[in-house]
């Protein structure tokens, strides 16, 4: 059986009791460098999690007879590994854990409900900025290219001056968020979440 855990924002407390308990079972860890090393004590063998994805489920297949746990940043299903795996992977054969995205945090920590909320990413992709800008709230998971700076930025050029929540290193012990104005945005911070509020 193939279990794919959501571990939250980092810090191992926001970990569901079940995915405590299927981690401590777990006979094989696949995450990446920085996941593998919250768990180094279980005792488990370890496959690095890197852009190979094929290869990995090439690899996951010949392993299902083992109890295989993919470590998943946030929630598997918020632009995390979750939907590569189910695509590959018949129900019988997986079993998805949610945890705490690193959206939820960020919004729990800022007081913005996500009623309404739109949620985006820009890993390896282009975001679609007018989209982005049509909506009154939007998340987005970023990347070191496309970064706060750089939605600042693109919201300034077309006329707009949203308040952005920047969420750097959530739940860890040099956690900052930020709450300004795209145009007070800086060209650099740490890894991070964004919410965008466009208020009309």
């Amino acid at each position: 059986m193939l279990t794919v855990v959501g571990i939250g924002p980092g810090a191992t407390e926001y970990l569901t009791l079940q995915a405590h308990a299927a981690i401590n079972e777990a006979q094989i860890l696949v995450g990446g460098a920085r996941q593998l090393a919250l768990f180094a004590d279980i005792g488990a063998e370890t496959r690095l999690l890197d852009s190979d994805l094929d290869g990995l489920i090439s690899w996951l297949r010949e392993r299902l007879d083992k109890r295989v746990v993919v470590l998943a940043s946030g929630d598997p299903l918020v632009y995390g590994i979750g939907k590569r795996l189910a695509a590959n992977f018949p129900p019988e054969q997986l079993r998805i854990m949610p945890g705490i995205s690193s959206i939820q945090y960020l919004c729990a920590k800022a007081a913005v409900d996500m009623n309404d909320l739109w949620i985006t990413s820009s890993h390896g992709r282009e975001p679609d900025f007018n989209a982005i800008a049509a909506h009154q709230k939007v998340a987005m998971v970023t990347d070191q290219i496309i970064d706060p700076y750089a939605i600042a930025q693109a919201m300034l050029m077309r006329g707009l001056n949203p308040t952005l929540i920047i969420g750097e290193n959530l739940s860890s012990a040099d956690e900052r968020i930020h709450r300004l104005p795209a145009s007070d945005v800086a060209q650099s911070y740490a890894m991070n979440v964004v919410v965008i509020l466009n208020e009309r």
